[in-house]
Parts: C-alpha cells; structure tokens; sequence
C-alpha cells in the first residue's frame, strides 16, 4: 500500500500522464457505456440517411450528432462500439506478446550459454524487419481477420518483451536474494517465476502500456490497408477507410475515426511515459 501510495504521488506530478489516464478512462466509458451512449445499431444500414452531416454543420441533425456514413451508419454508435474492438485488440495482443516474451526472456537470462544465443538470434531475426512488414507478412499467410490481425501483432511485439526481460533477469540473479533462495533448495522454476520474475515487473509495465497504444495503430494501419478488420465490422482504421473515397466531397468524413485513434495512442502513450517517470527509482535525481 505504501508503495502504491509513493506512485500515486509521483505519477499525479505529471500532468501530461494525468491527461493520458483520464483519456484512456475516457475510452474506457466510451467501450463499456456504448448501448447507453447511443441507441443506434452499428451494423444497421439507412439507405434514406446516407452522408448526413454532423451536427455542427449546415443541414445536420441532432438524430446523428457525427453524421452517417455511406451505408447510412451512425458514425458516433460504430466509434462508441469500435472503442470496444481496439481495447480489446490492445489487450489481446499485448497479453500475446506479454506472455510469449517473459516466457523466453526469463529462459535466455536464467539459462544463458546456448539457450540465450538460440532464443536471442531468433529475436534479432524478427527485429531485423520493420514491424509492420512482419506483421503484413504474418497476416497474408494466416489471411486478413481482426483475429489474424491481433495474432500477428502478438507475435511481431515478443521480441521487445522477451529483450527487456532478459536484460532484467540478467541483472537480478546474480543478487543475494536470488543466491539465499539457490541455497534453500529452490528449484529453476521456483527460482524463475517466484524469486526473479517479481523484480522485473516495472519495465514490463512500462512496454505493455506504450505497446497497447502500438498494437492499436498497427491494426488501425492493418484495416486501413483491408488486412485487418472486414466489414461491416465498425473498427476505426476500417472506418477510415471508407472515408477516404470521400475525402474532396465529404473531407469530415474522415475526422471522427482519425481523432479517436490519435486520441488512443496519445493517451497510451502518455500514460506509459508516466508510470515510467513514477516507477524510476533515479526520477528523484
């Protein structure tokens, strides 16, 4: 409790990480509160309402506060019920990586010699490609799905996992601590998952968090590219996209998906520079 109490103050120091939590509380509300928010059905199409304008624009209706799309979707309903899909995108694909990543990272620090070279080589592999062309490379021979799509971003977000915890396993267990519990009797497992892998937590928190604001717009970048999320599936980077065929004629079109997923990143982003800053046990210096 103390601990979460010394956080608590440190992290509310910072008023860019204070902006980036209530953001990400806000789309958190938006993804929970979307039936309460807007009535409208996302997938239900009005070929009488196609194209209306938002609210603030000349000829808009207070019935659709963002407008309809080309179908005749209420734009404001598929942002509230895309919220839902780029959390759960975020959680999914990070929680891959998370698991995946620790899991090899704690191997090659413990174990070292040929396990480290062998796990590490293959990390550097995948680091040698641009992460969105992995990711591109994963899905076309998996095919295009959100679910594909949230496979390949998992996967492609291991080696920054596994390298992190690697390095702090590299540094945690040659301490006292980790030599007492050797000399106990505890066995490697005890020894990886109870006694060292507690003491790594911090930076794995650290890239959770910025990795969720990635796997967000990664699979934004994915749907936009028609990888990603199929229609009529209401998920912001898709939802761009057919936006973009109207961009001379309908340029607001483009708006409401494009700000929720800066919004998105910004706010991860800001959070994760946050916790690090209050988690930095050198922030006092």
């Amino acid at each position: 409790m103390e601990r979460f109490k010394d956080f608590w103050l440190q992290f509310r120091k910072n008023k860019a990480a204070l902006v980036g939590a209530w953001i990400v509380f806000f789309l958190i509300l938006c993804a929970l509160l979307a039936p309460v928010i807007s009535h409208h059905d996302p997938y239900a199409q009005n070929t009488q309402e196609v194209r209306v304008l938002p609210i603030w624009a000349q000829g808009g209706s207070s019935k659709h506060v963002l407008g309809t799309d080309d179908l005749g979707r209420d734009v404001l309903t598929r942002l509230l019920y895309g919220a839902r899909i780029s959390l759960t995108i975020g959680l999914v694909s990070v929680g891959i990586a998370v698991f995946f990543g620790v899991l090899l990272g704690l191997m090659a620090g413990y174990f070292g010699r040929k396990t480290d070279m062998v796990i590490m080589r293959l990390m550097d592999l995948m680091l040698s490609l641009p992460s969105i062309l992995l990711i591109i490379i994963v899905v076309a021979i998996l095919g295009p799905s959100l679910l594909n799509a949230m496979l390949a971003i998992g996967i492609v977000g291991i080696p920054g996992f596994a390298r992190i915890v690697r390095a702090s396993v590299l540094a945690e267990k040659e301490k006292e601590y980790v030599t007492a519990s050797k000399v106990n009797g505890s066995g490697h497992l005890r020894l990886m998952f109870k006694v060292i892998f507690p003491n790594c937590a911090v930076p794995i928190i650290v890239q959770a968090t910025m990795g969720f604001a990635s796997a967000v717009l990664e699979a934004a970048g994915l749907s936009f590219l028609g990888l990603g999320a199929q229609p009529p599936t209401p998920e912001w980077g898709a939802m761009l996209m057919d936006a973009m065929q109207y961009l001379r004629s309908d340029p607001w079109m483009i708006v409401p998906p494009g700000s929720m997923i800066f919004l998105t990143v910004m706010g991860f982003n800001l959070l994760g520079d946050g916790i690090m800053d209050a988690l930095d046990p050198k922030r006092s210096a």
